[in-house]
């Protein structure tokens, strides 16, 4: 690993209105440093975290992005450290009076010649890995899932070399819940799509226990499920439910050798299929932030905006999410809306989270972390203007509500918590064949469905994560890569790992588990 190297003092400012910059050296700055221009640091700033470019008085927007991030809460003179308990978070916007489909960028030639070796489905999408997922429909099951899962490959998996990995889809729903609540279906749809992903090539099977509020008829309705038949038309298949009660299971070993044998019969299939090239248009792509930094918006979220560009000029589905780290900037992407149900439905779904946290008597200020703050972001509005940039700058062409499977190309707003595991979960519901995952602050998290890539925002974080990182971004702040450079290394390496290349994730099998957002009631 390279050493890190002691470098002159270095600020970013983001906007020339801006009032602030955070310190990019490695360990921040001390009190009496001068930075470029003369400017005194009357305190010690850690690295990331804002320092006063002018006078501060009391109660003055402190400006990053251009945005109003915060008010003072006491005169800040220059040269200060400003952290959140220095500042008064704004008010969200209000919902009325948006901008609608006002902003038409300028039309950008399409990306045309770029592949990847994909595995196509029955249904017209197309997978990057060729995985067995095994569903369940209750959290009952899981333990038995999970012993056979690690039995079909331990025994199983070596025989079909064509086949990836086996995975237990295993959540805590199905049971003790309103099932027949009106917000039910968000969990139930969930489970649904997550089965029918991509990924996993049409062959869904199921292990239900038996008397679960969740039926394997109602998790997957008749006519759901798409196969090839014998002539290689496109025809519905059965669904194949392996039930923990049945009277012909005697003995914990005779429900493992059920599962077993069903799998074998999914296995065989998988195994016959073969990568073949296909255009960069098939890629679904999610992107997401966890533990979060003040160099997210700087660094590695501005390479995946603009990588999300070059994608969607490529025909490519690109999905941005995270309700409570984008509601501050409402704004900004009904105004980017091709049309105005477009921008309406963004708003219905901003308009049902902020009712939802009403709820429960918190509001989007409950979103940033103590890591979060601790990397320098001091609320919530200055932690969206960041994470918005992943979107990059295409016209925003449709909107999914939770659990919803997607249907159509281009830039779409998947309304998701901010959960890292919830926001994944969802993701892989809607369709999404590779996931995209930035972070400052750092976490190993991954996904068992989906290859995702990570992107460290510092090159502190990438040099010490050097086996975990897949993407230094952390590059451009250190002036050594430009935001463009990176989001075309990025887009590069996406090809790759749909292609079949490993992620740091995958080749040490790290991989959270899935978690459904369950806004009903549970019983």
């Amino acid at each position: 690993m390279d050493q890190p190297t002691a470098r002159p003092p270095h600020t970013i400012r983001m906007h020339a209105n801006d009032n602030v910059a955070i310190v990019a050296n490695d360990g921040g700055l001390p009190a009496g440093t001068v930075l470029p221009g003369g400017l005194v640091l009357k305190d010690q700033v850690p690295q990331g975290h804002k320092v006063a470019l002018v006078d501060l008085p009391e109660g003055a927007a402190v400006r990053r992005y251009d945005v109003a991030i915060g008010f003072a809460a006491r005169d800040i003179p220059a040269g200060s450290w400003v952290h959140e308990r220095l500042l008064t978070m704004p008010e969200a916007r209000g919902l009325e009076g948006l901008p609608i489909a006002t902003v038409r960028p300028p039309t950008s030639a399409p990306l045309e010649g770029y592949t990847f070796q994909g595995y196509r489905n029955a249904d017209g999408s197309v997978g990057t890995r060729n995985i067995l997922a095994i569903t369940t429909t209750v959290q009952c099951v899981a333990g038995v899932v999970d012993f056979a899962v690690k039995r079909i490959k331990d025994q199983l998996l070596p025989q079909y070399p064509n086949v990836d990995d086996v995975v237990g889809l295993e959540h805590t729903y199905g049971c003790g819940v309103a099932i027949d609540a009106p917000d039910a279906i968000v969990p139930i749809r969930t489970l649904r799509n997550i089965s029918l992903n991509p990924n996993f090539g049409g062959e869904v099977m199921v292990v239900s226990l038996g008397c679960e509020k969740l039926q394997p008829e109602r998790l997957l309705p008749p006519g759901t499920i798409a196969i090839t038949d014998q002539r290689g038309d496109a025809a519905n298949a059965e669904l194949d439910v392996v039930c923990l009660q049945d009277a012909q299971h005697v003995g914990f070993m005779s429900m493992i050798e059920s599962v077993m044998k069903t799998a074998r019969v999914h296995l065989e299939r998988l195994n016959r299929r073969r990568r073949e090239t296909v255009p960069a248009s098939e890629l679904v792509v999610g992107v997401q932030c966890g533990g979060s930094d003040a160099f997210s918006g700087v660094t590695a979220n501005p390479a995946v905006g603009f990588c999300t560009d070059l994608l969607v000029r490529a025909g490519a589905s690109v999905m941005f999410s995270e309700v409570t780290e984008v509601r501050d900037g409402i704004d900004q992407l009904t105004s980017r809306a091709t049309t105005p149900e477009v921008a309406e439905a963004m708003i219905r779904e901003m308009a049902w989270y902020d009712a939802y946290l009403d709820k429960g008597r918190v509001d989007r200020s409950a979103n940033t972390t103590p890591g979060n703050k601790k990397g320098g972001l001091s609320n919530i509005v200055e932690k969206a203007m960041g994470s918005i940039v992943k979107s990059g700058s295409a016209p925003i062409s449709g909107v999914l509500s939770p659990g919803e499977k997607l249907r159509q190309r281009g830039l779409i707003y998947a309304a998701t918590p901010a959960s890292d595991f919830i926001c994944g979960t969802l993701q892989l519901a809607a369709g999404m064949n590779l996931h995209v995952f930035t972070t400052g602050r750092g976490t190993p998290y991954g996904l068992a469905e989906v290859p995702v890539i990570k992107v460290a925002t510092r090159t502190d974080l990438a040099r010490r994560w050097h086996d975990l990182m897949d993407v230094n971004a952390g590059r451009i702040a250190d002036g050594d890569a430009t935001i463009e450079e990176m989001g075309w290394e990025l887009f590069r390496l996406m090809l790759d790992v749909a292609s079949g290349k490993k992620t740091w994730a995958e080749q040490w099998k790290l991989h959270n588990a899935l978690v459904l957002f369950n806004p009903a009631p549970v019983t």
